[in-house]
């Protein structure tokens, strides 16, 4: 199943981060391109980063000023999640809030799908948030 269309939204946290990024990369026409690829302790992996092509497929969504682009496929697994910055004593990073995670990882960086296809839960063993 691939989408067409996707709601994901950025926190005011996140979004003035990726502005200040957008802007520290002196190239205003990027976007935030984010992506669900295989791996990671949880089954699936998240991937962020700023880029400026576009590919065919491509889902693009505009939210506080800021362009998020997700292909078709990694579409299915964030219809709905929320991209948080968060600020802590050992510096800042981006989450992903999903509700379509069944399990995640307790540094958010994988998770394990919702669906009755995932097969059972797998443990966080060898992650970098243990």
């Amino acid at each position: 199943m691939s989408l067409t269309t996707i709601n994901i939204t950025l926190t005011e946290e996140a979004a003035q981060e990726l502005t200040t990024l957008i802007q520290e990369t002196n190239q205003p026409d990027s976007f935030l391109r984010v992506w669900v690829a295989g791996g990671g302790c949880s089954g699936l992996q998240y991937g962020m980063a700023l880029d400026n092509n576009r590919e065919e497929g491509d889902i693009e969504v505009r939210d506080k000023d800021i362009t998020i682009v997700v292909d078709s496929l990694s579409a299915q697994y964030l219809e709905g999640a929320t991209i948080q910055y968060r600020q802590d004593m050992l510096g800042g990073g981006f989450k992903i809030e999903n509700p379509n995670a069944k399990h995640s990882c307790g540094c958010g960086s994988s998770f394990t799908p919702n669906d009755e296809q995932s097969g059972e839960e797998q443990s966080c063993q060898g992650c970098k948030c243990n």
